[in-house]
Parts: structure tokens; C-alpha cells; sequence
């Protein structure tokens, strides 16, 4: 089954833009932005500054990826 694309308004970078992601990684990005006691939009620009991605849908779902990633190899550790 799969999940729906959920498209919302944001501000990323001072801009108002829509993005397009699937709920689950809506849910981690706010989950994402709480630890690291910031709020969506900040962490939003810092993923948009930083992406390699040319499409910014894709670089948050990587960088969910890979901070879900990092956290399972702490913890095997």
C-alpha cells in the first residue's frame, strides 16, 4: 500500500514554495526539527542550502533517510 503525497505550503529560505512528500516523512521531518529544537522551516533552508539533489522533495526524503540512518548506527554502536 502505498503512502500519499501530501502537498503543503512552506516557507524555505524567506520564499513561500509548495512541496510535495509523502506523510510519513512530513511526520519525520517535524520529528526531525523537535530534536534538534528548531522548527520545520529553518530546517527546511538548511537542507535546501545544502542539497545536492536538484529537486527539493528529494533532498528532504534523503535527508530523512540519512539522519534515520545515523541514528540506527549509534545505536548498534
Amino acid at each position: 500500500m502505498r503512502s500519499a503525497v501530501v502537498k503543503r505550503s512552506v516557507i524555505v529560505g524567506g520564499h513561500k514554495t509548495s512541496i510535495s512528500l509523502e506523510d510519513a516523512f512530513w511526520t519525520s521531518l517535524k520529528e526531525i526539527a523537535v530534536s534538534r529544537q528548531t522548527n520545520c522551516s529553518v530546517l527546511l533552508s538548511e537542507i535546501d542550502e545544502g542539497r545536492q539533489e536538484p529537486n527539493l522533495s528529494s533532498a528532504i526524503r534523503q535527508f530523512v533517510l540519512e539522519f534515520y540512518q545515523e541514528r540506527a548506527r549509534q545505536t548498534r554502536g
